[in-house]
């Protein structure tokens, strides 16, 4: 019987490391909705995401987007305020949005794997013809961020209105 090299011997004790190495991911989409529109914070990953802050900007979207929360300033016809839908215990509070402000921010304490955050709020585009009504190619561009600790990720909204971050390791 031949011996292994140590290369190959190093290799064989460090793959079950690397094989249980745990990810935690975040997928977020948004859909337009009459009269409100939703975003979905979804953890995908297997392990919680914890002390972490979520910013959706919308400022950076091929349409001039906007959140319209009241019936004075920059929104167009209907509006909606902020709403939590589901996941509100996963948050350290609820945000304060501005009618016209183009990002908002949601600090978590843990979202467990599996587990979602959604809210709803209108969205309008002050650029298109259609300015109560955001397609997907609208908020394409649009960005979601999270900060945790040192670490900070950034994905941008496709034309398919999804946003996905993938980062390793658990913090549980």
């Amino acid at each position: 019987m031949r011996a292994l090299p140590r290369t190959a011997f190093a290799l064989l004790l460090t793959l079950p490391l690397l094989a249980s190495q745990a990810t935690a991911d975040m997928l977020a989409i948004f859909t337009e909705g009459a009269p409100k529109d939703r975003f979905t914070l979804l953890n995908t990953g297997p392990c919680a995401i914890t002390e972490a802050s979520v910013l959706i900007d919308i400022s950076t979207a091929r349409g001039k987007l906007i959140f319209d929360v009241t019936d004075q300033g920059a929104g167009v016809q209907v509006f909606q305020p902020f709403e939590i839908v589901t996941g509100a215990d996963a948050l350290a509070g609820l945000p304060e949005v501005l009618d016209g402000q183009s990002a908002l921010r949601l600090n978590i304490v843990s979202l467990a794997a599996g587990a979602e955050i959604a809210f709803t709020i209108d969205v309008d585009d002050t650029l298109g013809q259609r300015e109560t009504t955001v397609s997907g190619s609208e908020i394409d561009g649009a960005t979601l961020a999270l900060t945790r600790g040192a670490d900070s990720l950034t994905a941008g909204f496709s034309q398919d209105a999804r946003a996905t971050l993938l980062f390793s390791g658990c913090t549980s």
